[in-house]
């Protein structure tokens, strides 16, 4: 996808309206619309070891241990608050960890072997999609 500019934004977001607000002040405001959905999951084999250190999997609880070589989920939800339950799910279904959790961001990170950690995204994917009817992406995986 190509990036636009700030001015094009606008003037798609403005449409009819953007030669009016042109040199005026706006104020934007991001707003979540309630929803039930998951946005992203996605699975990424072994890795480099920049991507842990990135995500920060090598410190904190994880001080110490070694995490190159496993493999990582990414899951994405709406509402944020849902990412609570999917960890569970994900702990219950497959022997993984649980790099990341941001209940305010709906963010869930799993570590683990490859096998596990997309055991454990599956069964997340199926329980909201069949039990309690949310809208689910596909499953990627690189």
């Amino acid at each position: 996808m190509e990036r636009i500019t700030r001015e094009e934004f606008l003037e798609k977001l403005f449409h009819d309206d953007y030669e009016n607000l042109k040199g005026k002040k706006l104020r934007l405001t991001r707003v979540r619309v309630p929803g039930k959905s998951i946005d992203l999951a996605h699975v990424m084999s072994p890795s480099d070891s920049s991507v842990y250190q990135n995500l920060a999997l090598h410190i904190g609880v994880h001080e110490g241990e070694d995490h190159r070589g496993e493999s990582i989920g990414l899951i994405r939800f709406t509402p944020w608050e849902a990412v609570v339950v999917a960890t569970d799910i994900a702990v219950k279904a497959a022997h993984v960890q649980v790099g990341f959790m941001d209940r305010f961001c709906g963010t869930l990170i799993i570590t683990g072997g490859l096998s596990e950690v997309m055991t454990a995204v599956e069964e997340v994917v199926r329980f909201f999609r069949d039990e309690l009817k949310f809208s689910v992406c596909e499953i990627h995986r690189s």
